[in-house]
């Protein structure tokens, strides 16, 4: 049984990535002054989980788990980083509401990898024996 990553869960970690780096550079562009963190990361993470599509795609195995540790990690992240990010809009900071939106959006995009993830080693094919005649 193969453990890599299927074609079409390689190009969702692709996509994934791509989406990263386009959300990084946004909250860059909306904030050029405190936010270079936000294209630092995002380019990061966007770029390994490109990386990770690619590598699944040629069939490396170990590129399965570190999407999945990677997407984990952004998951976590994100969940904390868009709790802290509402509850200072709640707080009367409707200036975080970008961010908040951004990094929302980013958590969201994680969760549907992760799901794509997990789905992907559900249907794993199995290898079939053919029989020389």
């Amino acid at each position: 049984m193969s453990r890599s990553i299927n074609t079409k869960t390689a190009g969702y970690l692709i996509l994934y990535g791509g989406f990263l780096i386009v959300m990084g550079l946004a909250g860059y562009l909306s904030n050029p002054e405190k936010a270079k963190t936000a294209l630092m990361s995002g380019g990061t993470f966007g770029a390994l989980s490109i990386l990770w599509g690619a590598l699944g795609a040629r069939g490396v195995r170990w590129s399965r788990p570190a999407a999945f540790v990677t997407t984990g990690f952004l998951a976590l992240i994100f969940a904390w980083r868009a709790s802290v990010g509402w509850l200072a809009v709640m707080d009367g900071k409707p200036e975080k509401l970008f961010a908040a939106i951004l990094i929302t959006a980013m958590l969201a995009g994680s969760a549907l990898m992760l799901t794509a993830l997990f789905k992907s080693l559900k249907k794993q094919p199995t290898a079939t024996l053919q029989s020389e005649e």
